[in-house]
């Protein structure tokens, strides 16, 4: 395993002498903008191995991407080397049908202290609620990127995070809609605490995501990468292209269906995937 072999894989030529906020924030869009959120092995027939020498090779040699624990714990790996003092938190994330978080753990992040300030940085929550940058852990304040405005709460030591949702513009339809069946226009992300964690605390959670048939994981191959303007999501058959503020206040989004000959080349052509294994959609 090779710091500059990872950087090969994420594209970053730049100098990282200095572990401070501005390298982070370069080598964490170069991250996301490379790897793509994916849970494809689950539907290839592939079991995903939480060890760091499984997802160096599955990311960083095959050129694949990963779910929230490999993409993160490969992050937290990069940072690590580079000097960083970097630990990893777990998360409960929000499903909006349910209207509730998860009672257990279900998502991995980083947290990153840099000049006595902390960071959140979260390679692995993709589609349109995955931050462009870091994000500095204070409460209750707004903090705008090109994705939306992120913002975290805190509540008796349980931190809330969440992003201001826009709408959508899609040219097939005459009226802008929002596709969240909350009302208002905030969007509950996930909760999480400052406790430390170790990747051990999650591998009980990376087999039950793999067998358990009732999680979104299970239900939907799912495939998406951030772009310099918005982003790319494959789900299933579908494929949604989003330019971010494409007017004011207005997310563009563009949805194809494709044919299962279709899906090989637009996760060639657009996520620079190709699998060993054949996908079931």
């Amino acid at each position: 395993m090779n710091i500059q072999e990872y950087f090969t894989r994420i594209s970053y030529s730049e100098s990282h002498k200095e572990a401070d906020l501005q390298t982070l924030t370069v080598i964490f869009q170069h991250h996301i903008q490379a790897i793509p959120f994916e849970n494809l092995s689950m539907h290839c027939g592939e079991t995903i191995e939480l060890d760091l020498q499984s997802i160096y090779n599955k990311i960083v040699r095959k050129k694949r991407g990963g779910w929230c624990l490999e993409s993160n714990y490969l992050l937290f790996w990069a940072l690590q080397e580079l000097g960083y003092d970097v630990c990893m938190l777990g998360g409960n994330s929000y499903k909006p049908a349910e209207r509730a978080y998860t009672a257990e753990i279900n998502h991995i992040l980083l947290k990153v202290a840099i000049k006595g300030n902390s960071y959140i940085v979260d390679a692995g929550f993709g589609g349109a609620y995955q931050a462009w940058q870091p994000l500095m852990l204070i409460s209750g304040k707004d903090q705008p990127q090109i994705p939306g405005i992120f913002r975290f709460t805190e509540d008796k030591g349980t931190w809330y995070f969440e992003k201001v949702k826009r709408k959508h513009y899609i040219p097939e339809q005459s009226v802008p809609f929002t596709d969240m069946p909350e009302l208002g226009n905030i969007r509950k992300i996930y909760t999480f605490t400052l406790e430390p964690r170790h990747i051990n605390d999650f591998q009980e959670l990376n087999t039950y995501l793999q067998v358990s048939p009732d999680n979104i994981l299970q239900k939907k191959s799912i495939c998406s990468l951030q772009t310099t303007e918005g982003l790319y999501a494959l789900v299933g058959w579908t494929f949604t292209e989003m330019k971010y503020n494409y007017m004011e206040d207005l997310d563009l989004v563009q949805i194809t269906t494709l044919t299962d000959e279709e899906i090989e080349k637009t996760l060639k052509d657009k996520f620079n995937i190709v699998l060993e294994n054949k996908l079931v959609p």
